[in-house]
């Protein structure tokens, strides 16, 4: 991942200082793992931006590099230049990071004192009368070599990556959504009117897939599910259908170019091939696929934008007990859908209990059942109402907690970060979402947040 590093300037503020903080931004924005793009240094005064000429030459350096850069970093060692700022970002196209070097006691003297904090305020202002996005820095003022802005670029290389993953993006709904569940609803115009795709597939076309498929693919298929999982007395007639479905789920992805898929789960695949589709959403989950049950669109478009934010596989479960008399904690589940990456080990492969009951024994076989890791996480939802898409996220930890050997599936307990699990379930049920939630490894509410509020026109909430 790439950012553009912008270093602007003013020209009666101390121009010395350019020349320190080239070296030291481009040292952090290696340090929080992402490659820095500058300007050549010689090509203006000091290697800054100061004058609209320089401006529109750092826009020309953009346009040259168009596709390389995820974000901007824009520093500003001493006050900046609006002007040149304004010509020199008002095409970037990507989430732009502004960052104001602190002044220092005892160095508020003209020939030292840089006054950023007044720069950054009167930069952020023309950049928004020019109605150009911009996302700050927690801590107003944070030196390159902070912990705070460490932080900062952590959380805004999230926003870069989710905006850049929700652009032109394209979701797969695998089957119809079935009559019982009117909770996945979804408004295919609303995502077409931010960009967001929706290709629709009937069952019988993947049905078709899974009759038809070669050998050699299903073999291979049979290969990475076995890999993935133990699927112990299940290795015959179940894992060829299994195999069969996860070649016809690729061919899928491949042909209508799916960026995330949701797939009808029951009861067809049941009736027909007496399998469940668990351990194939665990593996394009862990290869980076978001994968929903359901037919929750909805909430594939929002385990892309969490994994894309995270830079890791992200997961769907149901938001579906209470936790004894802890009302802080809420009991996540689902079938089988977990990454690798969630899980504590490899999983083994078992038969869904409900349709045992209600279709007999062996008539759904293919959940990835293990035990879910203890993590920070965060959580997060998606809904369409109203021609708009809405979203919420909230953070907590998937706690040590256990939950007893019969539970059905996997489960895990979600502790909130703040607040009570009541605070959750209560706006999740005033506000008309779905008992499903997409989860993601470690903190990245924040970034979720700005990519959806700044950059891409998602009503979100931090609950």
């Amino acid at each position: 991942m790439k950012l553009a590093i912008f270093y602007g300037n003013r020209g009666f503020f101390p121009g010395e200082v350019i020349a320190s903080a080239r070296e030291e931004m481009r040292c952090a924005v290696e340090k929080a793992g992402f490659e820095p793009l500058e300007m050549d240094a010689s090509l203006t005064r000091y290697g800054a931006v100061e004058t609209i000429a320089e401006g529109k030459q750092y826009a020309a350096f953009l346009e040259a590099h168009r596709g390389e850069f995820d974000g901007v970093v824009v520093c500003l060692p001493n006050f900046g230049d609006e002007n040149g700022a304004y010509y020199a970002l008002k095409d970037a196209g990507v989430p732009i990071l502004i960052q104001a070097y602190p002044d220092e006691i005892g160095k508020m003297d003209f020939a030292h004192r840089r006054d950023a904090v007044c720069g950054k305020i009167a930069m952020c202002n023309v950049l928004r009368q020019a109605g150009i996005p911009y996302t700050l820095t927690k801590q107003f003022a944070a030196h390159p070599d902070s912990a705070a802005l460490a932080e900062d670029l952590r959380l805004f290389g999230g926003v870069c990556r989710a905006v850049k993953g929700l652009k032109h993006f394209t979701v797969g709904a695998i089957g119809a959504r079935t009559t019982a569940f009117k909770t996945v609803r979804v408004d295919e115009i609303a995502f077409q009117r931010k960009h967001i795709n929706v290709e629709t597939v009937d069952l019988s076309e993947v049905f078709a897939l899974m009759d038809n498929a070669e050998s050699e693919k299903i073999e291979a298929k049979k290969k990475a599910l076995t890999d993935l999982s133990d699927f112990g007395k299940f290795k015959g007639e179940k894992l060829e259908n299994i195999a069969r479905l996860g070649v016809a789920l690729d061919t899928l992805i491949d042909r209508y170019g799916l960026d995330s898929i949701a797939i009808r789960c029951w009861d067809e695949l049941q009736k027909k091939y007496a399998i469940a589709p668990c351990v194939l959403l665990s593996e394009l989950n862990g290869k980076g696929i978001p994968a929903a049950c359901e037919l929750d669109v909805n909430n594939a478009v929002m385990m892309q934008a969490m994994a894309c934010a995270s830079g890791e596989p992200v997961m769907l479960f149901d938001v579906n007990n209470n936790y004894g008399e802890d009302k802080k904690k809420v009991v996540l589940f689902h079938c089988g859908p977990a990454p690798s990456n969630m899980m504590k080990s490899k999983g083994h492969i078992e038969e869904h209990l409900m349709f045992k009951k209600t279709y007999g024994e062996g008539s759904g076989v293919g959940l990835n059942v293990g035990d879910i890791i203890a993590t920070e996480t965060t959580l997060g939802s998606m809904k369409t109402e109203d021609g708009e898409l809405w979203s919420f996220v909230t953070e907590g930890k998937l706690t040590e907690d256990e939950i007893e050997k019969a539970f059905f599936g996997c489960g895990t307990v979600f502790e909130k970060k703040e607040g009570g699990a009541d605070d959750l379930l209560n706006y999740m049920a005033t506000e008309g979402y779905r008992h499903h939630v997409a989860i993601a490894k470690g903190y990245w509410g924040a970034a979720v947040k700005e990519a959806f509020e700044k950059y891409l026109g998602f009503e979100i909430e931090m609950v």
